[in-house]
């Protein structure tokens, strides 16, 4: 009998094992189906003013999302991971403390970081994605976020190249609550190579 009532647990066992592993396969499957429909990075330059400012440049559907940071010299530099994390940090900091430009309409006119430029952008979207809670509904927020675009042309060439990249969500980027926080479709860490 003790025999069999070890086949018996083994059965069992191998049984809940199979459900496990077919378990694990399916979230796996489902993952990369989801990681294809969200695989859409950012590339965006941000260009430094001589004043220490900082603006979108340009912004465009990529594969990977990256930063390049141009400086008052010219100079192009692209930002690592652990800048981008730290400067997104730094500006969720202030807008949990009611300092920061993007949200808070007494300083919206006050010189904007580059943490909330980058915010500002599709990248800063999908890198900081854990941040876009923040920014739900801050009609502050939707009216900043414009304003760190180097032109209003720029602004209108971004959005239409992600909608045209990304026809399934135009609904969401330019739905009410706007921008690439919009419905959620683009808050995601997807084929981003910087977690979030």
């Amino acid at each position: 009998m003790k025999y069999i009532r070890k086949i018996s647990d083994y059965a069992i066992a191998g049984g809940i094992g199979a459900v496990a592993v077919f378990g694990i396969l399916g979230c796996e499957s489902n993952e990369n189906s989801v990681q294809e429909q969200q695989q859409q990075g950012a590339f965006v330059i941000i260009e430094e003013a001589e004043d220490g400012s900082y603006k979108i440049l340009e912004e465009y559907p990529s594969s990977v999302t990256r930063v390049v940071l141009k400086d008052k010299n010219g100079v192009e530099r692209m930002l690592s991971e652990d800048e981008i994390n730290a400067l997104l940090k730094a500006e969720s900091d202030k807008i949990d403390e009611g300092t920061s430009t993007l949200t808070n309409p007494q300083i919206s006119s006050g010189t904007p970081s580059l943490g909330s430029v980058i915010l500002s952008s599709a990248a800063g979207a999908i890198i900081g994605s854990w941040i876009g809670s923040k920014l739900f509904g801050n009609s502050n927020y939707q009216q900043q976020r414009q304003t760190s675009y180097k032109s209003p042309q720029t602004y209108s060439r971004s959005v239409d190249s992600f909608n045209k990249a990304n026809p399934t969500n135009t609904k969401s980027t330019t739905s009410k609550s706007g921008g690439f926080f919009g419905g959620g479709s683009k808050s995601s860490s997807g084929g981003s190579s910087y977690g979030g």
